[in-house]
């Protein structure tokens, strides 16, 4: 059974602080350096100085990005910048924003998630995760002993029980609503009546939740909780989730493209006459003048294609694009031959199989290079990506389709672990709006 609890949130007081669309961001892993500039220059007291500080030249151990997230912390606390809701709660979240041309809504809630060892079967990753990251946010919750973004969880609930629950508060006015300069909406409820909360924890009790975005600040915050239990401090078994039902309309994924780097020896019409043996290959021309409409009409063809084949758009320069067709099988001979350790929903991912039977059994990017980035670098910019290859800054770019919430689950449920940057959930939830303070 999952754990679910409600607490006191720490939110900002705007009245202080100034309107939370000048201090919210997204994730820290979806900041570079430019954005995290300016975040800083849009108020001094934007989460990016707690969630993602920026590294000085002259840090040391007694003054580096995670101290200065303490004592921002700390400060902000002293000052109201930050203040604790009274009671605990449960929040009602809400992102409303545009996707593929539609406005959608998301609705989830965020709460306390007792947190698991995946061999419980109870919490469930479904992707790969790089220690170095996780290094980097055991640094910040050491430091801060606070959760200042949220894990985003799903969970299967065809009654609908928190909906029903939240149709009720959402006739009322949200406790906060705002616009980000993206232009995603964002409403919060508050939830304290002791009976909603109880509805809650209760539908729980036969429930697994799969992570679908934050894994490493999950695995983090298992870590640290065995850390601290070690020195007899229990405070830290839940961390900060957004849950949301995997029926819900909203839910968005986007696919992550791959391009390829650095590949000795690579040569194009090789490269081609050996795709010929697994793929059927079809070569389209991509004249400059109308390149970005004809790749889109080609990611809207390739789409149609999913449910009977596995299908990507390659594009290696010289004004061409190739379409590669493999028909789909209940369990790929190929796969399972190369690839029989894993389960054959893991064997069935599009993204699984351009690496196994690719990136990793034609050019020889094995797990150690992926891991490293020497030859693999990743994207959601379409035509950009085609004039990064055009330069030489990289030698191919694949285009996928977006892997389905359907095989998230089902990869996860089976045991496996996705290729890192599987999935892409739209819209990344906001940083800022509630935060875990472990202390209180």
């Amino acid at each position: 059974m999952a754990i679910i609890v409600p607490f006191r949130g720490v939110r900002y007081n705007q009245a202080q602080a100034g309107k939370l669309a000048e201090l919210v961001t997204p994730p820290y892993d979806v900041i570079y350096e430019a954005e995290q500039r300016h975040f800083y220059e849009k108020n001094d007291y934007n989460i990016i100085r707690l969630e993602y500080g920026e590294i000085h030249s002259g840090d040391d151990s007694q003054n580096n990005r995670y101290t200065r997230a303490h004592s921002f912390f700390k400060t902000w606390l002293e000052q109201h910048i930050l203040v604790h809701d009274e009671q605990p709660a449960i929040y009602l979240y809400e992102q409303e924003f545009t996707a593929s041309g539609s406005r959608l809504t998301r609705s989830g809630f965020i709460a306390g998630i007792k947190v698991e060892d995946y061999e419980t079967g109870i919490i469930l990753p479904h992707e790969e995760t790089l220690s170095k990251a996780k290094a980097d946010r055991l640094e910040l919750l050491r430091h801060c002993h606070a959760n200042f973004s949220p894990i985003f969880g799903l969970y299967d609930d065809s009654s609908l029980t928190v909906e029903k629950i939240a149709s009720r508060y959402k006739q009322n006015k949200a406790n906060v609503a705002f616009t980000d300069e993206s232009g995603e909406s964002h409403r919060l409820w508050i939830i304290n009546n002791s009976g909603d909360l109880a509805t809650i924890s209760s539908l729980f009790k036969n429930q697994k939740v799969y992570i679908a975005d934050g894994h490493h600040r999950y695995e983090t915050a298992l870590n640290f909780y065995k850390e601290m239990l070690d020195k007899g401090d229990s405070r830290f078994s839940f961390c900060l989730m957004t849950l949301v039902n995997l029926h819900d309309p909203g839910l968005v994924i986007y696919p992550t493209h791959r391009l390829v780097k650095n590949v000795a020896g690579f040569n194009a019409e090789e490269f081609l006459d050996n795709l010929k043996q697994i793929f059927t290959v079809t070569t389209l021309a991509l004249p400059a003048a109308d390149r970005g409409a004809i790749l889109s009409a080609e990611l809207n063809a390739v789409a149609a294609l999913r449910a009977d084949s596995h299908a990507f758009l390659l594009y290696l320069g010289g004004e061409k694009l190739h379409r590669l067709i493999l028909r789909r099988a209940t369990d790929n001979q190929l796969m399972a031959a190369c690839c029989s350790t894993f389960s054959p929903a893991w064997r069935s991912l599009d993204v699984a199989i351009l690496q196994s039977l690719v990136l990793e059994g034609m050019l020889g990017i094995d797990k150690e290079a992926r891991a490293g980035g020497t030859n693999l670098a990743y994207t959601r910019d379409e035509a950009g990506a085609l004039d990064r290859v055009d330069t030489g800054e990289f030698q191919a770019v694949f285009y996928l389709n977006p892997t389905q919430v359907r095989e998230v689950t089902e990869v996860a449920a089976a045991g496996d672990k996705m290729p890192q940057k599987s999935t892409f959930f739209y819209p990344k939830l906001i940083t800022g709006l509630v935060i875990n303070d472990f202390t209180v």
